[in-house]
C-alpha cells in the first residue's frame, strides 16, 4: 500500500510496536489496538506496519476508513466483502447482510493465519461484525485496529494496545521541512520562520503536513503573514490552524474542498469529477491542487478521502455561513436538516443542489 509522502519516524514506530505485535509468537492469535488523537498518524503507521509484515501471513487485508464507509447504506457489508476478497481472492462472494457476513468470515478464515488492519473504528458494532473474536481467525493471526477511543478497545477485550504519541521536536522539524521545502532543512532565510511555525503546529503530523504543503514555494513575506494569522488563533485550535491552508485556495478550489467535506468523502474520483465538472468547477485542476496541498488523498481503489479534522473544518466553514438557520447555508449534508429546510420552505438561492445527493446517500 502507498504510504504518506515524506513519512518521518516510521522506523522508530515499527521498532517500538514489535513487542506488542509479537510476530514471532506464531502459536498465538492477537488483536492489537493503536489509539491516539485525530491527525497524529495512526493510519500512516498502520499502513507501514501492513507493508512490513503482510507477506509473512497466508492472507492479508487493509480495511481503510471503516468509520466513514460504515455510514453508507450497506457499508459494513461492503467492508466485509472487501475483507474476504482480499484474503480469498473471490470477487463473486456476495453477502446478504452483515450477520451473514459474520458467519462467512468465521467459517472461511478460522484456519488461515492472516494479518488484518481495521483502520479508523469508532463504534464497537464495527468490530463485532469484522473481528468479533480471535477465534474467527487461524492460529498466529494478527488483527490490528486503529481508533481514537481507547475504551472501545477495552470493551472489545483487546489486551494488547499501543498509544500513538506526538512526534518529538526533531521529527516534527523534519516532517515540516520535507513538506515545506522538499528537503530536510530550511534555506537560510527560513530558519527562524520555521521555528515559529513549529510552535503552533504542536507536533501534530497532520498540521505539520498541511501547513508545510501550504507554505511550499511561498516568500518569506508570505510566511510572516501566515505566522501573524496563527498568532490570532484562540488556544491554537486545530480547526483554525488548518483553515489557513483553506483560505489560501481560490474560489473554485474552496468550493471543491467544501463539497468533498460535506458530500463526497469516500466517493469514487471519477464520480466526483463528473459531478463537479457539470458544475463548471474545473475539478481536474482543483482536485490536483487539493492533493498537492495534502488536503485530500486518493487511495488504491481510486476513492477520494479527506481527513476527519479537515472535513470538520470544512463543515464548520459552512455552518458559520448561518449558525442558526440551515436554510441560509450553501450546503446541507444532514438529511434531517435538508428535509426540515425543504418542509419549511427556507431554502435560500445559495443552497447547492448537492443536498439532494446527500439525502439519497442516506436513504
Amino acid at each position: 500500500m502507498s504510504i504518506a509522502n515524506n513519512p518521518v519516524g516510521i522506523d522508530d514506530f515499527l521498532e517500538s510496536i514489535k513487542p506488542v505485535l509479537g510476530i514471532e509468537q506464531d502459536d498465538e492469535t492477537r488483536m492489537i489496538g493503536i489509539y491516539g488523537i485525530g491527525g497524529i498518524g495512526k493510519s500512516t503507521v498502520a499502513i507501514a506496519l501492513y507493508n512490513e509484515y503482510a507477506d509473512s501471513f497466508q492472507g492479508s487485508s487493509f480495511l481503510a476508513n471503516v468509520k466513514e464507509t460504515s455510514k453508507l447504506p450497506g457499508g459494513l457489508v461492503q467492508v466485509q466483502e472487501n475483507l474476504l476478497f482480499e484474503i480469498l481472492g473471490d470477487r463473486s462472494l456476495k453477502l446478504f447482510n452483515a450477520d451473514f457476513g459474520i458467519s462467512v468470515i468465521n467459517h472461511r478464515l478460522q484456519y488461515k493465519r492472516v494479518l488484518i488492519v481495521i483502520d479508523d473504528v469508532d463504534h464497537r458494532d464495527q468490530l463485532r461484525k469484522l473481528a468479533g473474536d480471535i477465534g474467527w481467525f487461524g492460529c498466529g493471526s494478527r488483527i490490528v485496529i486503529t481508533t481514537r477511543d481507547r475504551h472501545l478497545l477495552e470493551a472489545h477485550g483487546i489486551k494488547h494496545s499501543y498509544e500513538m504519541k506526538e512526534l518529538n521536536y526533531l521529527q516534527s522539524y523534519q516532517l515540516f521541512c520535507l513538506n515545506a521545502f522538499r528537503e530536510p532543512n530550511p534555506p537560510e532565510l527560513f530558519g527562524e520562520l520555521t521555528s515559529h511555525i513549529l510552535d503552533y503546529a504542536k507536533n501534530l503530523p497532520l498540521a505539520l503536513i498541511v501547513l508545510g504543503s501550504f507554505l511550499f514555494g511561498k516568500t518569506p513575506k508570505e510566511w510572516e503573514s501566515a505566522i501573524a494569522r496563527l498568532k490570532s488563533v484562540p488556544n491554537r485550535e486545530y480547526n483554525e490552524i488548518l483553515k489557513i491552508s483553506y483560505d489560501g485556495l481560490d474560489d473554485f478550489d474552496q468550493a471543491i474542498f467544501l463539497d468533498i467535506a460535506c458530500f463526497f468523502n469516500g466517493e469514487s474520483v471519477d464520480y466526483v469529477m463528473k459531478i463537479l465538472d457539470a458544475c463548471k468547477f474545473f475539478p481536474d485542476i482543483g482536485i490536483r491542487v487539493l492533493t498537492d496541498k495534502s488536503l485530500v488523498s486518493v487511495d488504491n481503489n481510486n476513492k477520494l478521502w479527506m481527513h476527519d479534522l479537515l472535513r470538520e473544518m470544512g463543515r464548520e466553514v459552512v455552518r458559520k455561513e448561518s449558525p442558526n438557520n440551515p436554510g441560509e447555508r450553501s450546503r446541507l449534508w444532514f438529511p434531517d436538516d435538508a428535509i426540515d429546510v425543504l418542509t419549511e420552505n427556507l431554502v435560500s438561492s445559495l443552497i447547492s443542489s448537492f443536498l439532494f445527493h446527500s439525502w439519497q446517500m442516506h436513504h
